[in-house]
């Protein structure tokens, strides 16, 4: 949003999931600049209404992100809106890279052996891999990089099946679907930059159902304080299931990536996160 007002841009949209949607809607409104969001009409209700409050323009689209990404393609020429979809201009993937120098600058300008990143767009496993190359040619960091883990819902997971099958780009995943509303990405425009950074890290793919998300979404908010989105803790599990496998190994260190919060998937996870019912005592026992 920065770079957009500096180039004198006024008016943007974008396709989102959810997440980025409201990211780019924040941004905006401190930039003064106009913000048109197009997401899925069943996404969960929170994130429409932060894009309401922050001001942005919303228009809810019957089908899934890539719909989305076609509405805004169609109609932003005669509209006057800039695009910021995923790897339709430079900027975006420069902005995710500094999840890369965080990384590095919090662990001492070392990196670790694994990241494991909860993919549905790619963005930031794209940018990260993209920092980790520079800092290596400025001298920040050494020769050795994390192996790049992507994580996916099985009801979605078009990148972890082209990587098993050894293609270069991923096909159209049909019929998504997963309570992870940023991993219902059915299409990456950039599939093929992130099997490239999985395949030269030495890294792997992974597929955890709902069910698996959502034993790990407890388990990380009861060890650490944290109220993780699903796609959260879609990581988690996909590193519960790299170690059982021996992929990992006891004695690495691994960073996980959460990219939202719980709080916005209350709908989505009333059935997981609903209390015990109080035992009634009677009296006199």
């Amino acid at each position: 949003m920065t770079r957009a007002r500096a180039l004198g841009v006024r008016r943007l949209a974008i396709p989102s999931a959810g997440n980025a949607a409201g990211a780019m809607s924040a941004y905006a409104a401190a930039a003064g600049l106009e913000a048109f969001v197009f997401v899925p009409k069943d996404v969960p209700e929170a994130f429409r209404a932060e894009c309401v409050a922050l001001g942005a323009t919303v228009e809810l689209v019957d089908g899934l992100i890539t719909d989305c990404g076609r509405v805004v393609g169609e109609r932003k020429g005669a509209q006057g809106w800039f695009d910021v979809s995923t790897l339709k201009e430079p900027y975006r993937v420069e902005g995710k890279k500094t999840m890369g120098y965080e990384v590095a600058e919090q662990m001492g300008w070392t990196l670790p052996d694994v990241i494991v990143y909860p993919t549905g767009g790619g963005t930031g496993l794209i940018g990260m891999w993209k920092a980790f190359e520079e800092m290596e040619r400025l001298g920040w960091v050494g020769g050795r990089r994390p192996r790049m883990v992507s994580v996916q819902a099985s009801g979605c997971a078009p990148i972890v099946r082209a990587f098993e099958r050894g293609q270069e780009a991923a096909e159209e995943w049909k019929g998504a679907q997963t309570m992870a509303a940023g991993l219902r990405v059915p299409r990456a425009v950039g599939d093929f930059l992130m099997l490239r950074a999985i395949r030269q890290s030495g890294g792997t793919a992974v597929a955890v159902t709902d069910g698996e998300m959502a034993v790990a979404l407890k388990e990380m908010g009861a060890a650490t304080g944290l109220f993780a989105a699903p796609e959260g803790a879609a990581a988690w599990a996909g590193v519960k299931r790299l170690a059982s496998q021996g992929w990992i190994r006891p004695d690495e260190e691994v960073a996980l990536f959460n990219t939202g919060s719980g709080l916005k998937y209350i709908d989505a996870l009333k059935t997981v996160l609903s209390p015990e019912p109080a035992l009634s005592r009677v009296e006199g026992s």
